[in-house]
Protein backbone atom coordinates (compact mmCIF):
# COMPACT_ATOMS: atom_id res chain seq x y z
CA UNK A 1 0.00 0.00 0.00
CA UNK A 2 2.69 2.12 0.72
CA UNK A 3 4.52 1.90 -2.42
CA UNK A 4 1.45 2.44 -4.04
CA UNK A 5 0.90 5.84 -2.73
CA UNK A 6 4.81 6.41 -3.29
CA UNK A 7 4.33 5.72 -6.94
CA UNK A 8 1.14 8.27 -6.96
CA UNK A 9 2.97 11.07 -5.41
CA UNK A 10 5.97 10.37 -7.98
CA UNK A 11 3.46 10.95 -11.07
CA UNK A 12 2.05 14.06 -9.19
CA UNK A 13 5.07 15.42 -8.88
CA UNK A 14 6.51 15.05 -12.52
CA UNK A 15 3.01 16.37 -14.28
CA UNK A 16 3.55 19.53 -11.56
CA UNK A 17 7.32 20.23 -12.32
CA UNK A 18 7.24 18.40 -16.03
CA UNK A 19 3.71 19.02 -17.61
CA UNK A 20 5.36 18.73 -20.98
CA UNK A 21 6.34 15.35 -20.43
CA UNK A 22 2.24 14.34 -20.29
CA UNK A 23 1.13 16.75 -22.75
CA UNK A 24 3.87 16.44 -25.04
CA UNK A 25 2.57 14.12 -27.01
CA UNK A 26 -1.53 14.95 -27.06
CA UNK A 27 -2.64 16.85 -30.39
CA UNK A 28 -3.96 20.08 -29.49
CA UNK A 29 -7.51 21.05 -29.04
CA UNK A 30 -9.23 24.17 -31.22
CA UNK A 31 -12.43 25.34 -32.06
CA UNK A 32 -11.75 26.44 -35.23
CA UNK A 33 -13.20 24.66 -38.22
CA UNK A 34 -10.05 24.58 -39.62
CA UNK A 35 -6.36 24.70 -38.61
CA UNK A 36 -2.80 23.91 -39.92
CA UNK A 37 1.08 23.94 -38.01
CA UNK A 38 3.76 23.83 -40.28
CA UNK A 39 7.54 23.92 -39.87
CA UNK A 40 8.92 27.22 -41.87
CA UNK A 41 12.23 25.57 -42.69
CA UNK A 42 10.98 22.47 -44.46
CA UNK A 43 7.40 23.00 -45.10
CA UNK A 44 6.51 19.90 -43.36
CA UNK A 45 3.04 19.69 -41.16
CA UNK A 46 3.10 18.45 -38.35
CA UNK A 47 -0.84 19.48 -37.43
CA UNK A 48 -3.75 19.70 -39.30
CA UNK A 49 -7.77 20.07 -38.68
CA UNK A 50 -9.81 19.98 -41.97
CA UNK A 51 -6.82 21.91 -43.22
CA UNK A 52 -7.50 21.15 -47.45
CA UNK A 53 -11.84 22.46 -46.62
CA UNK A 54 -12.08 25.82 -49.18
CA UNK A 55 -12.64 28.52 -46.49
CA UNK A 56 -13.19 32.22 -46.54
CA UNK A 57 -9.68 33.78 -45.29
CA UNK A 58 -10.72 37.84 -44.65
CA UNK A 59 -7.84 39.78 -44.09
CA UNK A 60 -5.20 37.04 -43.96
CA UNK A 61 -5.53 37.56 -48.00
CA UNK A 62 -3.40 40.78 -47.00
CA UNK A 63 -0.55 38.58 -47.04
CA UNK A 64 -0.64 37.37 -50.41
CA UNK A 65 -1.23 41.10 -51.21
CA UNK A 66 1.85 42.55 -50.05
CA UNK A 67 4.10 39.95 -51.04
CA UNK A 68 2.63 40.87 -55.17
CA UNK A 69 2.97 44.35 -54.27
CA UNK A 70 6.77 44.29 -52.89
CA UNK A 71 7.24 42.04 -55.97
CA UNK A 72 5.99 44.48 -58.51
CA UNK A 73 6.86 47.70 -56.76
CA UNK A 74 9.35 50.07 -55.03
CA UNK A 75 9.03 51.01 -51.47
CA UNK A 76 9.56 54.72 -52.38
CA UNK A 77 6.91 54.62 -54.93
CA UNK A 78 4.55 57.32 -54.59
CA UNK A 79 1.19 56.18 -54.86
CA UNK A 80 -2.30 58.29 -55.98
CA UNK A 81 -5.33 57.37 -53.93
CA UNK A 82 -7.96 56.37 -56.15
CA UNK A 83 -11.78 57.05 -56.04
CA UNK A 84 -12.12 53.49 -55.60
CA UNK A 85 -10.62 53.20 -52.72
CA UNK A 86 -12.31 55.83 -50.80
CA UNK A 87 -15.45 53.43 -51.12
CA UNK A 88 -14.54 50.43 -50.16
CA UNK A 89 -15.96 48.39 -47.06
CA UNK A 90 -14.70 47.48 -43.74
CA UNK A 91 -11.58 48.42 -41.88
CA UNK A 92 -9.68 51.48 -43.32
CA UNK A 93 -7.53 54.19 -42.37
CA UNK A 94 -9.61 56.76 -44.13
CA UNK A 95 -7.64 57.68 -47.07
CA UNK A 96 -8.64 60.40 -49.88
CA UNK A 97 -8.95 60.59 -52.81
CA UNK A 98 -5.63 61.93 -55.14
CA UNK A 99 -4.35 61.55 -51.67
CA UNK A 100 -0.45 60.31 -52.50
CA UNK A 101 1.74 57.88 -50.11
CA UNK A 102 4.67 55.59 -50.25
CA UNK A 103 3.90 52.06 -50.94
CA UNK A 104 5.76 51.49 -47.46
CA UNK A 105 3.29 53.37 -45.53
CA UNK A 106 0.51 52.10 -47.22
CA UNK A 107 1.49 48.61 -46.88
CA UNK A 108 2.20 48.85 -43.01
CA UNK A 109 -1.55 50.33 -42.88
CA UNK A 110 -2.05 47.18 -45.42
CA UNK A 111 -0.43 44.92 -42.36
CA UNK A 112 -0.75 46.70 -39.34
CA UNK A 113 -4.09 48.48 -39.54
CA UNK A 114 -5.57 45.77 -42.46
CA UNK A 115 -6.76 49.07 -44.42
CA UNK A 116 -8.89 48.00 -46.95
CA UNK A 117 -8.46 51.22 -48.65
CA UNK A 118 -4.73 50.97 -48.66
CA UNK A 119 -5.32 47.13 -49.88
CA UNK A 120 -7.35 48.80 -53.07
CA UNK A 121 -5.10 51.70 -53.61
CA UNK A 122 -2.19 49.09 -53.80
CA UNK A 123 -4.30 46.85 -56.54
CA UNK A 124 -4.85 50.26 -58.98
CA UNK A 125 -1.32 51.02 -58.21
CA UNK A 126 0.40 47.35 -59.38
CA UNK A 127 -2.11 46.58 -61.82
CA UNK A 128 -4.73 48.83 -62.76
CA UNK A 129 -7.29 47.71 -61.05
CA UNK A 130 -9.03 45.28 -58.47
CA UNK A 131 -9.33 42.26 -61.45
CA UNK A 132 -6.19 42.84 -62.90
CA UNK A 133 -4.52 42.63 -59.30
CA UNK A 134 -6.67 39.89 -58.42
CA UNK A 135 -5.15 37.81 -61.55
CA UNK A 136 -1.59 37.86 -60.35
CA UNK A 137 -2.68 36.85 -56.97
CA UNK A 138 -3.94 33.83 -58.20
CA UNK A 139 -0.85 33.41 -60.28
CA UNK A 140 1.41 33.95 -57.42
CA UNK A 141 -0.88 31.20 -55.91
CA UNK A 142 -0.58 28.60 -57.86
CA UNK A 143 3.31 29.61 -58.56
CA UNK A 144 3.77 28.85 -54.87
CA UNK A 145 2.05 25.58 -55.07
CA UNK A 146 -1.30 27.05 -53.43
CA UNK A 147 -3.58 25.65 -55.80
CA UNK A 148 -6.58 25.11 -54.23
CA UNK A 149 -7.71 28.65 -53.90
CA UNK A 150 -8.99 31.81 -55.44
CA UNK A 151 -8.78 35.48 -55.17
CA UNK A 152 -11.34 38.09 -56.23
CA UNK A 153 -9.71 40.79 -54.38
CA UNK A 154 -6.77 42.24 -52.35
CA UNK A 155 -8.46 43.10 -49.13
CA UNK A 156 -10.37 39.70 -48.50
CA UNK A 157 -13.92 40.88 -48.21
CA UNK A 158 -16.56 38.29 -48.94
CA UNK A 159 -16.85 37.30 -51.93
CA UNK A 160 -18.35 33.25 -52.75
CA UNK A 161 -15.26 32.78 -55.00
CA UNK A 162 -12.79 34.13 -53.20
CA UNK A 163 -11.14 30.98 -50.68
CA UNK A 164 -8.39 29.27 -49.32
CA UNK A 165 -7.63 26.69 -47.15
CA UNK A 166 -5.44 26.38 -44.30
CA UNK A 167 -2.81 24.69 -46.10
CA UNK A 168 -2.31 26.88 -48.77
CA UNK A 169 -2.36 30.19 -46.40
CA UNK A 170 0.37 28.35 -44.63
CA UNK A 171 2.34 28.01 -48.07
CA UNK A 172 2.06 31.53 -48.58
CA UNK A 173 2.71 32.83 -45.57
CA UNK A 174 6.04 30.21 -45.69
CA UNK A 175 6.80 32.22 -48.44
CA UNK A 176 5.62 35.81 -47.63
CA UNK A 177 8.29 35.38 -44.66
CA UNK A 178 10.70 34.32 -47.06
CA UNK A 179 10.76 38.13 -48.04
CA UNK A 180 13.06 40.14 -45.04
CA UNK A 181 10.70 43.73 -45.52
CA UNK A 182 7.92 41.47 -45.21
CA UNK A 183 8.92 40.02 -42.26
CA UNK A 184 10.30 43.26 -40.56
CA UNK A 185 6.64 44.80 -41.01
CA UNK A 186 4.88 42.05 -39.98
CA UNK A 187 6.47 42.00 -37.08
CA UNK A 188 6.46 45.82 -36.28
CA UNK A 189 3.64 46.26 -33.15
CA UNK A 190 3.60 50.01 -33.87
CA UNK A 191 4.44 52.63 -36.85
CA UNK A 192 3.78 56.27 -37.66
CA UNK A 193 3.17 56.89 -41.11
CA UNK A 194 2.89 60.34 -43.02
CA UNK A 195 0.18 61.47 -44.85
CA UNK A 196 1.36 65.33 -46.07
CA UNK A 197 -1.58 65.48 -48.88
CA UNK A 198 -4.71 64.77 -46.58
CA UNK A 199 -7.29 67.50 -46.15
CA UNK A 200 -6.88 68.31 -42.82
CA UNK A 201 -9.58 70.33 -42.36
CA UNK A 202 -11.81 66.96 -42.46
CA UNK A 203 -9.90 66.09 -39.13
CA UNK A 204 -6.57 64.69 -38.47
CA UNK A 205 -5.17 61.28 -40.72
CA UNK A 206 -4.81 58.38 -38.79
CA UNK A 207 -1.02 58.19 -38.96
CA UNK A 208 -0.44 56.11 -35.84
CA UNK A 209 -0.97 52.18 -36.74
CA UNK A 210 -1.03 49.62 -34.36
CA UNK A 211 -0.77 46.26 -35.21
CA UNK A 212 -4.29 44.18 -34.83
CA UNK A 213 -1.95 40.81 -33.71
CA UNK A 214 -2.41 41.11 -29.99
CA UNK A 215 -0.14 37.51 -30.21
CA UNK A 216 3.14 40.21 -30.34
CA UNK A 217 3.01 41.09 -27.22
CA UNK A 218 1.46 37.59 -25.77
CA UNK A 219 3.64 34.81 -27.35
CA UNK A 220 7.18 34.30 -26.51
CA UNK A 221 9.11 34.37 -29.68
CA UNK A 222 6.19 35.68 -32.22
CA UNK A 223 7.41 37.32 -35.23
CA UNK A 224 3.96 38.11 -37.12
CA UNK A 225 1.99 37.56 -39.13
CA UNK A 226 -2.22 38.73 -39.64
CA UNK A 227 -5.45 38.45 -38.35
CA UNK A 228 -8.58 38.78 -40.12
CA UNK A 229 -12.49 38.80 -39.82
CA UNK A 230 -15.74 38.95 -41.29
CA UNK A 231 -19.11 37.64 -40.18
CA UNK A 232 -18.87 34.83 -42.90
CA UNK A 233 -15.01 33.87 -42.25
CA UNK A 234 -15.54 34.06 -38.82
CA UNK A 235 -12.23 34.82 -36.36
CA UNK A 236 -8.89 33.98 -38.61
CA UNK A 237 -4.96 34.63 -37.34
CA UNK A 238 -2.14 33.20 -39.68
CA UNK A 239 0.81 33.36 -37.02
CA UNK A 240 4.97 32.50 -36.97
CA UNK A 241 6.92 32.41 -33.86
CA UNK A 242 10.74 31.32 -33.39
CA UNK A 243 12.49 29.40 -30.65
CA UNK A 244 15.53 27.33 -30.49
CA UNK A 245 16.80 27.81 -34.25
CA UNK A 246 12.93 26.55 -35.32
CA UNK A 247 10.48 28.48 -36.79
CA UNK A 248 6.51 27.70 -37.43
CA UNK A 249 3.74 28.56 -39.01
CA UNK A 250 0.29 28.45 -37.52
CA UNK A 251 -3.00 28.91 -39.29
CA UNK A 252 -6.39 29.62 -38.05
CA UNK A 253 -9.52 29.92 -39.91
CA UNK A 254 -12.95 30.54 -38.65
CA UNK A 255 -12.47 30.00 -35.04
CA UNK A 256 -14.41 32.37 -32.52
CA UNK A 257 -13.58 35.42 -30.73
CA UNK A 258 -10.17 35.16 -28.60
CA UNK A 259 -10.60 31.38 -28.58
CA UNK A 260 -8.55 32.02 -31.73
CA UNK A 261 -5.52 33.27 -30.12
CA UNK A 262 -6.10 30.36 -27.38
CA UNK A 263 -6.14 28.12 -30.60
CA UNK A 264 -2.77 29.47 -32.28
CA UNK A 265 -0.86 28.93 -28.91
CA UNK A 266 -1.96 26.09 -28.22
CA UNK A 267 -0.77 24.57 -31.68
CA UNK A 268 2.53 26.63 -31.53
CA UNK A 269 2.97 25.31 -28.14
CA UNK A 270 2.69 21.50 -29.47
CA UNK A 271 4.89 22.04 -32.12
CA UNK A 272 7.87 23.17 -30.12
CA UNK A 273 7.56 20.64 -26.98
CA UNK A 274 6.42 17.53 -28.93
CA UNK A 275 8.43 17.82 -31.60
CA UNK A 276 12.86 18.03 -32.45
CA UNK A 277 14.42 18.93 -35.83
CA UNK A 278 17.03 16.59 -37.26
CA UNK A 279 19.45 17.53 -40.04
CA UNK A 280 19.41 14.29 -42.71
CA UNK A 281 21.44 15.77 -45.34
CA UNK A 282 23.80 18.72 -45.17
CA UNK A 283 23.88 20.87 -47.59
CA UNK A 284 27.42 20.50 -49.93
CA UNK A 285 27.51 16.87 -48.50
CA UNK A 286 28.61 13.78 -51.32
CA UNK A 287 26.10 11.63 -51.68
CA UNK A 288 27.35 9.56 -54.87
CA UNK A 289 29.75 9.59 -57.37
CA UNK A 290 29.47 8.42 -61.21
CA UNK A 291 31.39 8.19 -64.34
CA UNK A 292 29.76 9.29 -68.02
CA UNK A 293 30.76 8.04 -71.15
CA UNK A 294 33.58 10.13 -72.57
CA UNK A 295 34.03 12.03 -69.45
CA UNK A 296 37.57 13.31 -68.42
CA UNK A 297 36.84 12.21 -65.19
CA UNK A 298 34.52 11.25 -62.08
CA UNK A 299 31.67 13.29 -61.02
CA UNK A 300 30.91 13.70 -57.88
CA UNK A 301 26.95 14.95 -57.12
CA UNK A 302 26.90 16.91 -53.57
CA UNK A 303 23.57 17.86 -52.08
CA UNK A 304 22.24 21.28 -53.41
CA UNK A 305 21.04 22.20 -49.79
CA UNK A 306 20.34 20.51 -46.43
CA UNK A 307 17.15 18.78 -45.28
CA UNK A 308 15.52 19.02 -41.77
CA UNK A 309 13.09 16.82 -40.44
CA UNK A 310 10.54 16.78 -37.85
CA UNK A 311 9.65 13.81 -35.48
CA UNK A 312 8.66 13.66 -31.67
CA UNK A 313 10.12 14.15 -28.70
CA UNK A 314 11.64 10.78 -27.67
CA UNK A 315 11.05 8.95 -30.72
CA UNK A 316 13.65 7.42 -32.98
CA UNK A 317 13.74 8.19 -37.03
CA UNK A 318 14.81 5.39 -39.13
CA UNK A 319 14.90 6.61 -42.60
CA UNK A 320 16.63 4.93 -46.08
CA UNK A 321 18.02 6.90 -48.96
CA UNK A 322 17.63 6.19 -52.45
CA UNK A 323 19.85 7.74 -55.46
CA UNK A 324 18.54 8.21 -58.42
CA UNK A 325 20.55 10.23 -61.47
CA UNK A 326 19.15 12.09 -64.22
CA UNK A 327 19.32 9.93 -67.36
CA UNK A 328 21.58 11.06 -70.41
CA UNK A 329 23.79 13.07 -68.67
CA UNK A 330 26.57 13.91 -71.36
CA UNK A 331 29.91 15.98 -70.89
CA UNK A 332 30.19 18.66 -70.54
CA UNK A 333 28.85 18.69 -67.06
CA UNK A 334 29.13 22.14 -65.22
CA UNK A 335 29.38 22.51 -61.70
CA UNK A 336 26.24 22.91 -60.00
CA UNK A 337 24.51 21.73 -62.62
CA UNK A 338 21.27 19.42 -61.69
CA UNK A 339 22.24 15.65 -62.13
CA UNK A 340 19.89 13.95 -59.85
CA UNK A 341 17.95 13.38 -56.81
CA UNK A 342 18.30 11.66 -53.16
CA UNK A 343 14.73 10.37 -52.14
CA UNK A 344 14.35 9.84 -48.38
CA UNK A 345 11.38 7.29 -47.14
CA UNK A 346 10.82 5.82 -43.84
CA UNK A 347 11.56 1.78 -43.92
CA UNK A 348 7.78 1.09 -45.00
CA UNK A 349 8.08 3.28 -48.22
CA UNK A 350 6.53 6.76 -47.23
CA UNK A 351 8.49 9.33 -48.62
CA UNK A 352 9.66 12.06 -46.48
CA UNK A 353 11.30 14.60 -49.21
CA UNK A 354 13.43 15.10 -51.85
CA UNK A 355 16.67 16.52 -52.26
CA UNK A 356 18.30 17.85 -55.65
CA UNK A 357 21.79 16.17 -56.42
CA UNK A 358 24.18 18.54 -58.52
CA UNK A 359 27.22 18.88 -59.75
CA UNK A 360 30.53 19.18 -57.27
CA UNK A 361 32.70 20.62 -60.63
CA UNK A 362 33.07 20.67 -63.88
CA UNK A 363 33.65 17.66 -65.92
CA UNK A 364 34.84 17.95 -69.62
CA UNK A 365 35.33 15.23 -72.52
CA UNK A 366 37.93 13.02 -71.66
CA UNK A 367 41.09 12.67 -74.26
CA UNK A 368 39.69 9.67 -75.86
CA UNK A 369 36.56 11.00 -77.02
CA UNK A 370 38.50 14.10 -78.33
CA UNK A 371 40.08 12.15 -80.16
CA UNK A 372 37.72 10.13 -81.19
CA UNK A 373 35.52 12.85 -82.21
CA UNK A 374 38.50 14.35 -84.55
CA UNK A 375 39.08 11.39 -86.47
CA UNK A 376 35.27 11.16 -86.85
CA UNK A 377 35.59 14.56 -88.33
CA UNK A 378 38.34 13.64 -90.66
CA UNK A 379 36.74 10.85 -91.77
CA UNK A 380 34.03 12.60 -92.74
CA UNK A 381 35.67 15.35 -94.36
CA UNK A 382 37.72 12.94 -96.59
CA UNK A 383 35.06 10.84 -97.42
CA UNK A 384 32.88 13.99 -98.33
CA UNK A 385 35.98 15.29 -100.35
CA UNK A 386 36.60 11.65 -102.45
CA UNK A 387 32.57 12.22 -103.50
CA UNK A 388 33.22 15.33 -104.57
CA UNK A 389 36.12 14.15 -106.74
CA UNK A 390 33.91 11.67 -108.19
CA UNK A 391 30.83 14.23 -109.07
CA UNK A 392 33.72 16.43 -110.86
CA UNK A 393 34.79 14.09 -112.73
CA UNK A 394 31.71 12.14 -113.78
CA UNK A 395 30.58 15.52 -115.01
CA UNK A 396 33.73 16.12 -117.25
CA UNK A 397 33.14 12.59 -118.36
CA UNK A 398 29.57 13.23 -119.79
CA UNK A 399 30.49 17.01 -121.33
CA UNK A 400 33.21 14.99 -123.21
CA UNK A 401 31.20 12.07 -124.28
CA UNK A 402 27.04 13.05 -125.14
CA UNK A 403 24.55 10.42 -124.59
CA UNK A 404 24.52 10.27 -128.87
CA UNK A 405 28.88 9.78 -128.86
CA UNK A 406 28.00 6.80 -125.93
Amino acid sequence: MQRFWTTICCCVLLLCFYPGVALAASQPQTLAKAALLMDARNGQVLYQKSATLPMYPASTTKILTAIIALEHSRLDDVVTVPREATLVEGSSIGLQEGERLTMEDLLYALLLSSANDAAVAIADHVAGSVPAFAALMNQKARSIGARASNFQNPSGLPDPRHYTTAYDMALITRYAMQNPTFRAIVSTRFKQIHRPDADRSKGPPQEHLWNHNRLLSRYEGAIGVKTGYTVEAGQCLVAAAQRDGRELIAVVLNSQGSAVYSDVQALLDYGFSAFQTAELVKSGEVVASFSLPGGAGEVKAVAGNSFYFDFPVGGRLSFEREVVMYRNLRVPITAGQKVGELILTRPGGEELGRVELVSAGSVGAGVTRRWSTWILGMFVFLVSLRLRALMVRRRRWQRRYPPYLR
